[in-house]
């Protein structure tokens, strides 16, 4: 192997280890925007999450901690426990979405008692909702977590 060659290799491995860097720190900035955003809602606002939006917290909430821990020192193993607990959020957060719209009917809504997970009072722009910014920040963390993994892997 040739010196050129060698730096060549070099660059190339600098490179993909930014671009995952960029990859992960986009997937923290947008779980922590959403961490703080719930706790805004809830905390601040006053409104009392249901049984689906608490779910999805459970899922969200985890993965400040883990795309932290995944930047600092860079570990491509990162997207192995991040990516099931997007992929269960984006889940609940799509089943919370079409209770909303009204495709899933009545006796298999968990909402049951208490908060309804169909009442939504915030309206951001006339007809973005709570389940529906979940589910986009689910989507979007689910895309750049496979993109993350597809580049560790190179």
């Amino acid at each position: 192997m040739n010196i050129d060659t060698a730096r060549t290799t070099q660059d190339l491995n600098n490179i993909q280890s930014r671009r995952y860097l960029y990859l992960l720190f986009a997937g923290w900035l947008i779980a922590t925007i959403a961490t703080f955003g719930s706790l805004f809602m809830s905390e601040v606002m006053e409104r009392t999450p249901c049984v689906l939006c608490w779910y999805q917290r459970i899922a969200m909430f985890p993965l400040v901690i883990i795309l932290a821990a995944g930047m600092l020192p860079p570990d491509t193993n990162c997207t192995r426990y991040a990516l099931p607990l997007a992929v269960a959020g984006g889940l609940t957060a799509l089943y919370h979405h079409m209770i909303y719209l009204g495709v899933i009917p009545e006796g298999l809504q968990p909402c049951t008692q208490g908060i309804s997970c169909k009442d939504t009072d915030i309206h951001l722009i006339g007809f973005v909702t709570i389940p529906l910014l979940s589910l986009l920040a689910f989507i979007l963390l689910i895309a750049l977590l496979l993109a993350a993994r597809k580049v560790g892997k190179k």
